[in-house]
This record gives C-alpha cells, structure tokens and sequence, in this order.
C-alpha cells in the first residue's frame, strides 16, 4: 500500500505512521533501526527494493530523501508504503524542493525511532567526509558506495580515507568479504612459508580490487600487482607467491563459482559469484560497530602500496588471465 501526502510536513508524517499503525495494526516495536538513505532519483527504486529485501533480515524505517529543485517552491511530498510495498519495514519517501534541501537533518528526527540505531547509505554519491553530513552526524554506521564515484578508485579512496570517523565504511569492502573469507582461511593453514607477493586480476575501475590489495600486501608485508581485465565486472583472481608454490583463487567472468589450486593439495570449487545489493546491506544492517580492519585497511593497507615498488598496475587491460 503507498499512501501520497502531499505539501506536507515532518510532524504531519509522523501523526499519519501512528495514525496507519493504530488502524491497520501495523507493528512499529520490532524495528530495529532507522536506515536513511537519500538517493538521486534514478537510484531510488533500486535502492528501495534493496532496503525492503533486506528489512525481511533487519526489520526497520526507511527514510528515502529525494532532492527536487533546490531553487524552486519550498515544499514536502511524501510517500508512506507499507504491506507489500515496503517488505518487513515501513518506507517513507521524501520529496524535497526549494529551501527544504537544506534541512534534511531537520526533517528526519521527528520520524526516527526511538531508542534504535540510525545507519546512513548513500547509495549513488560519496561525500568527502560522511559524518559532518547533515544526515550522517546522527547515524552510528554510515555506508557509502565508491562504485558510484564519477572519479577513479584511487581518487575516491582517497577522499574516503581523509574524512574518515569511526563508523564509515563502503560497499567496495563489502562485496569482498567472501574473498577476504577464503584467503584468510587458506593463509591459516600450511605451508607456513611466507607469501612474497600477491597479483590480482579485475575490473580496470573496481575499487574493491585496490582496498584487497591493501589488505593483503599489508598484512603479508608484500607487493601487490594489478591486472585490469576487459568485461570483468569485479574481481576475477587472485594468487599469492610462496617460495613453495602459488596459491591461486580463479573466478571466470561471468561465474559464480571460483576455484582454489594451491600446492599439494586438490582443487577445490565454491560458490564465489558477484554480491547483491541486497547481500551487502543485509551484512552492512547485521555489523553496526565499528569495521576495525575497514579502518586499517583505508589508512595502513594504503599507505603500504603507497611505497616505492610496492604496488604495479599493468599498463593495458587484458583478457582474463583465467581464460589461458
């Protein structure tokens, strides 16, 4: 059900969920959070669909902010949808226009839930430092997406890193964390020789492939090297050079599965496709601390590729390596 309230205000919404609530006997008690997320007009849908997938593991209130015209009449449209249209949430769509852009912060506490946790995701922008936002200031966890950055992957990490606060975090480490998973677990078994440089494969403007390399460079003490790959949608490969041998994690493009050729031992085949939105803010929702390596990764990892020799990009992008 989606119910328009039209020039409208923050309070008047706020009586109208009691109101919807009272009425239909829709439960508010159980949400967990309050996620904002403002979005540019195209993003909205995808955006929302993603929340409501999600809501069904963290129920909670969307709050969705859509700017109009800046320079226009200062007016309030909303949308309340709940039932089939928000999942297991209720989602409030905010249309802005005029002076109202700037008193996002203004208009959403009034429909914050009390006593729960507020996360903000930017779904389509990355603001150079997300918590001296309007909307992120009161959000615990902000989430911003570096794939959505009209500059390059090492421009946007950049900018991430230099308006860091405890509580950020982005979705290029997100779609990682089954990457991350699998070599953390490799690395913890024999041989105990020691990793003496890793090589990535991916998609040319992929910063997820930049932050893995980050992370294990860094924690391995090694150089890293990047080959971009045509067509790859993210990252396709990974391998890790021991004096013993090379361990190498291949993922096809196009596949969800990858497989795991390391010395000694037999192939192994597991599921490894690309992540969903849905996936990523579900764990995003499900992890409201503080993403300690996250953290370390933007600063440290960074600053170690950032050495001389220590990070190569090959100059050309290439076929998949996992096509030979």
């Amino acid at each position: 059900m989606i119910i328009p309230l039209y020039d409208t205000s923050a309070n008047e919404i706020a009586d109208k969920l009691i109101e919807i609530r009272r009425q239909g006997g829709v439960v508010a008690l159980s949400r967990v959070l309050t996620l904002l997320v403002p979005v540019g007009t195209e993003a909205a849908e995808q955006a929302i669909k993603a929340a409501n997938e999600a809501s069904m593991e963290h129920p909670c209130r969307v709050i969705v902010l859509l700017e109009r015209d800046p320079n226009g009449r200062s007016t309030l449209d909303a949308e309340i949808r709940i039932g089939g249209d928000a999942g297991a949430s209720e989602v409030v769509v905010l249309r802005l226009s005029g002076s109202l852009t700037n008193q996002e912060a203004g208009l959403v506490v009034p429909l914050l839930l009390p006593d729960v946790p507020v996360v903000t995701w930017w779904p389509d922008e990355v603001p150079d430092c997300p918590a001296a936002t309007p909307l992120g200031a009161v959000a615990v966890h902000r989430v911003t997406d570096s794939w959505s950055a009209p500059e390059g992957p090492d421009e946007c990490l950049a900018r991430l890193r230099a308006g860091y606060s405890s509580g950020d975090t982005d979705m290029a480490w997100t779609r990682l964390t089954w990457w991350r998973a699998h070599l953390a677990a490799h690395l913890g078994q024999a041989p105990a020789d020691p990793v003496t440089s890793v090589t990535l494969a991916g998609a040319p403007d992929d910063p997820s492939c930049k932050l893995l390399a980050a992370w294990l460079a860094w924690k391995l003490r090694c150089p890293a090297t990047f080959h971009p790959v045509d067509g790859a949608d993210t990252l396709t490969r990974v391998e890790l050079v021991r004096p013993s041998g090379v361990t190498v994690i291949d993922r096809p493009i196009g596949s969800t599965e990858a497989t795991m050729s390391a010395p000694g031992a037999a192939d192994q085949r597991f599921r490894l496709g690309p992540r969903s939105l849905t996936d990523c803010l579900s764990e995003e929702l499900r992890r409201l601390d503080e993403d300690v390596v996250y953290d370390e990764v933007i600063h440290n990892g960074l600053d170690w590729l950032a050495g001389p020799g220590r990070f190569t990009v090959t100059d050309d992008a290439t076929d998949s390596p996992s096509r030979k």
